[in-house]
């Protein structure tokens, strides 16, 4: 796997993968940039989201799960030296679906966590990360 990154000023970052995709990534203008784009940390934690997202869909699909709706939210606590590297990341998932149960939700997202999503392994070297699995409108609970 490789990519391109290519800085296009002051201080964005036209990041390229080999199939031609593209993502900008910025800084706030108080940090010199025009905030065209997430800076390269917040792109981590979105990398990690779209990661473990799309396992927890690819599972649920497998048990046949009713998934409507999935949004994962994903919050990281800096060191305060530098390199200001996260040393704890929450990662909120919120499911929905009409008949969908909690613990095929939480199946999948140990497998996730603990087995399928590389950009997670890769930063649990680094961070202590936690997680939580809220059930929103449309999605059941046993005897509920």
């Amino acid at each position: 796997m490789k990519i391109q990154a290519s800085w296009t000023a002051p201080m964005r970052f036209d990041g390229v993968s080999e199939d031609g995709l593209t993502v900008v990534m910025d800084a706030l203008p108080e940090h010199g940039g025009t905030g065209a784009g997430p800076s390269p940390l917040q792109t981590l934690l979105i990398a990690m989201a779209g990661c473990t997202g799309m396992d927890v869909v690819s599972v649920l699909k497998k048990m046949r799960a009713p998934l409507e709706r999935l949004t994962i939210s994903v919050g990281g606590e800096r060191a305060s030296e530098h390199p200001r590297i996260f040393t704890k990341i929450h990662v909120r998932y919120e499911a929905a679906g009409q008949g969908l149960e909690r613990e095929q939700v939480e199946k999948a997202v140990s497998l996730s966590l603990n087995k399928y999503c590389s950009v997670s392994a890769m930063l649990r070297k680094a961070a202590e990360i936690t997680h939580e699995v809220v059930l929103t409108e449309g999605a059941s609970t046993p005897g509920g």
